[in-house]
């Protein structure tokens, strides 16, 4: 044939690829596999694939080399049994509310989310006649009241929350919503494996916004879905089929690099916890704070659940500055360290006004309803030293 000899654009196109190809096996990382397809030798071969008789991802929506063995890190991590990466954490969100949620049914959420995530509960998903019940981390009466008024397909809430860090109690929460027949997803963006396994604590699904600590170098944008039990793996099954619907697919080159952040994951994450326990202990003690957001801290609301929980409270700090929104704002304008920036997770440390960031364009009376006070600051703590990060957070302090 033309494989390796013909006309120069035949060439270009076909010589070293197809015969005697080698096959990378002694790769110590694995490669980054950048196709969009994927090809059969024969009739005979595509029929075997289509019955189940020969192995192929058949095109690149359906699945990648590297994509999965980042899927199977992330699930071994989780202690789960299966896993869908998809090209960010709201994609991940979207589809899984999508997959699970039909048409005129019931969804229950936290108050204290990631305003995206609220977006399309409270704005898109009533398009299907959803409707949505939000209520209180801590507040499991309502849960079951929500539960025995509604036939409900999903709860669905961060531990801990953006950006109060307020935590759920993930197995009181399953034993609830499991006698009513409800999927529980619980994103654990804040707390990453290493300080949390929420399945092993009941959860049926586990979400992250990848782009934050697992990956973990503010470079890539990625969501992962992780399922386990018969409930979760069933669940999970229904999100993947709709994702290779709605084609929201990780790029090889992005899932590549979520596999090289993950293989730092748990240095990382201690670094992030220690450096962040100290702040926000620091933070508690200064006269110009007048209250620090922390699972850690014994003055957090849910400090218990979170020890009972969590092996470690993670690297977002929230505070409230005294004063108002200029107040907070000359803290972040004084800060040397930190980037004014969305995100976090990453090695750089990173500061924002969430009333400023996220929710600007709201007016004071919508932001209270959903109690983002103006002088809060949310602090991602980086891997910075931390004498560095709390000498340059006192200074900018100084100056309120």
């Amino acid at each position: 044939g033309t494989r390796g000899r013909g006309g120069a654009g035949t060439r270009a196109v076909h010589a070293g690829e197809r015969a005697g190809r080698p096959v990378v096996a002694d790769s110590l990382t694995t490669p980054l596999v950048q196709t969009a397809t994927y090809h059969f030798r024969d009739t005979a071969e595509v029929i075997a694939y289509q019955e189940g008789r020969h192995p192929s991802f058949e095109y690149g929506r359906y699945g990648n080399p590297t994509t999965k063995v980042a899927e199977q890190k992330i699930a071994a991590l989780e202690g789960a049994e299966d896993c869908l990466v998809s090209a960010s954490g709201m994609c991940s969100a979207t589809t899984m509310l999508l997959a699970l949620v039909p048409q005129g049914g019931h969804v229950i959420t936290t108050t204290d989310c990631y305003r995206r995530t609220r977006q399309f509960i409270q704005t898109v998903m009533p398009k299907m006649g959803v409707t949505a019940t939000v209520i209180d981390p801590g507040d499991l009466g309502a849960l079951e009241a929500a539960l025995q008024e509604h036939q409900t397909a999903l709860f669905f809430s961060e531990s801990p929350t953006n950006p109060y860090l307020r935590c759920v109690d993930v197995p009181e929460v399953a034993r609830l919503c499991h006698a009513h027949g409800a999927v529980v997803c619980i994103d654990s963006t804040f707390s990453t494996p290493v300080n949390q396994q929420a399945l092993a604590l009941g959860a049926d699904l586990v979400l992250h916004s990848g782009t934050k600590f697992l990956a973990g170098h503010n470079d890539v944008i990625c969501g992962a879905l992780a399922a386990g039990g018969e409930r979760g793996l069933a669940a999970l099954a229904e999100v993947r089929k709709l994702h290779w619907v709605l084609g929201g697919v990780i790029d090889p080159h992005a899932a590549y690099l979520l596999l090289r952040g993950l293989k730092t994951l748990e240095l990382r994450v201690q670094r992030h916890n220690e450096s962040a326990l100290r702040i926000a202990r620091r933070l508690e003690a200064h006269p110009k704070v007048a209250c620090v957001h922390y699972p850690g801290l014994e003055s957090h609301p849910d400090h218990a659940i979170a020890r009972a929980q969590m092996s470690g409270f993670g690297g977002v700090v929230s505070f409230e500055v005294v004063g108002d929104l200029w107040a907070g704002s000359r803290v972040v304008d004084g800060v040397e360290i930190p980037y004014i920036a969305p995100s976090l997770g990453g090695p750089e440390s990173l500061i924002e006004q969430p009333t400023v960031v996220s929710y600007w364009d709201q007016t004071p009376e919508a932001r209270a309803a959903v109690g983002i006070k103006d002088n809060l600051v949310r602090f991602s703590v980086g891997l910075e030293n931390y004498d560095d990060i709390e000498a340059d957070l006192l200074q900018a302090l100084d100056k309120v």
